[in-house]
């Protein structure tokens, strides 16, 4: 049985290319005690990639030149030498960019019980991406009914869903995306009641029209000039959460912008930065509220997956370049 795997061949500056995997077929080791193998189906790709494939300070280790590529994945268990998981379970975790996964047993995130649902959902709005949201803005944010809630990447796999729970809690909310098809989104799949397209508009005075009471609550996806708007724009007593960095794209040398304590001083705001792995006790409170909005049609998410493990190595830049319409996705 052979393993196809998307290896980490060269160290990145900034956002991973395609120059920097390499595509190896591995024999599958004989399986041990405790570990479990999984024949993965689908791979993600999240914006924390380029951190982890980065020799930079970060919360969790790079990822070893050599190996698989650290990626969320979901698949099917073909065997097992652990007592919690047996042949046929559909499983997800930190699987790699592999095709056949041999884990610690104990390693395995959870196995994927919304089966009326696809597996593919595990990885995006019943994953990473969905529990962000959900904790982000209900935890960090501390929403409440009334709050303007304003969104960065408001079209993307995280921000899609903020928008639409801050809906669901009563929230006025914007969203903040790039072109004219991603604003339409926002508008029409995802219930923004505005959205601002900051490749073709003044984002601050955009603000200015769309939140005349100013900003209660701000997710901030970006970083860089978009959050330089709305830190202009912050309500007294607003709150930031700090989810993504994606404007950055290399941090040597630290990039300067405009100083920020005096709005934050003004408004007596707060801001924090969020991962979702500080709610790791959580996960399954918001999955099971997540899958019930998914199932009464109050929630909806969109997938852009590509088809073979050839895409994979390009797979972080076109993230990055914005060309994904919905939760990118690599179908094994």
């Amino acid at each position: 049985m052979q393993n196809t795997q998307v290896l980490l061949a060269r160290r990145p500056v900034g956002v991973p290319a395609p120059s920097h995997f390499e595509i190896a077929e591995t024999p599958v080791p004989e399986i041990g005690p405790g570990q479990v193998l999984v024949r993965t189906t689908h791979w993600s790709v999240d914006p924390a990639m380029r951190g982890w494939a980065n020799d930079v300070p970060n919360y969790s280790p790079p990822v070893p030149l050599g190996t698989p590529m650290r990626a969320f994945a979901v698949g099917d268990v073909i065997a097992s030498r652990h007592p919690n998981y047996a042949e046929g379970d559909v499983v997800e975790g930190l699987l790699g960019w592999q095709t056949h996964a041999l884990v610690e047993g104990d390693l395995i995130a959870r196995k994927v019980t919304e089966t009326d649902l696809p597996r593919s959902y595990a990885l995006g709005i019943l994953g990473l991406n969905g529990t962000t949201a959900y904790f982000g803005l209900l935890e960090s944010c501390g929403v409440t009914e009334g709050d303007t809630v304003v969104v960065s990447t408001a079209a993307g796999a995280v921000g899609s869903a903020v928008g639409q729970i801050a809906k669901l809690r009563g929230c006025r909310t914007v969203g903040i995306a790039g072109g004219p098809e991603k604003v339409a989104q926002c508008l029409s799949e995802f219930q923004y009641d505005a959205a601002i397209d900051y490749k073709s508009e003044d984002v601050e005075a955009a603000l200015a029209r769309h939140c005349p009471g100013g900003v209660d609550c701000y997710f901030d996806n970006t970083c860089g000039p978009i959050s330089d708007a709305v830190m202009g724009r912050l309500a007294q007593g607003a709150r930031i959460t700090i989810c993504g960095t994606a404007a950055v794209t290399e941090w040597d040398p630290v990039p300067m912008g405009p100083r920020v304590h005096r709005q934050l001083l003004v408004a007596r705001a707060r801001m924090q930065g969020f991962l979702i792995f500080d709610y790791k006790d959580r996960l399954a409170e918001a999955r099971s509220a997540l899958a019930d909005w998914l199932r009464a049609g109050q929630l909806t998410t969109r997938e852009h997956i590509l088809d073979g493990p050839e895409h994979a190595p390009g797979a972080i830049e076109m993230l990055y370049r914005g060309e994904n319409r919905g939760k990118l996705i690599i179908a094994v």
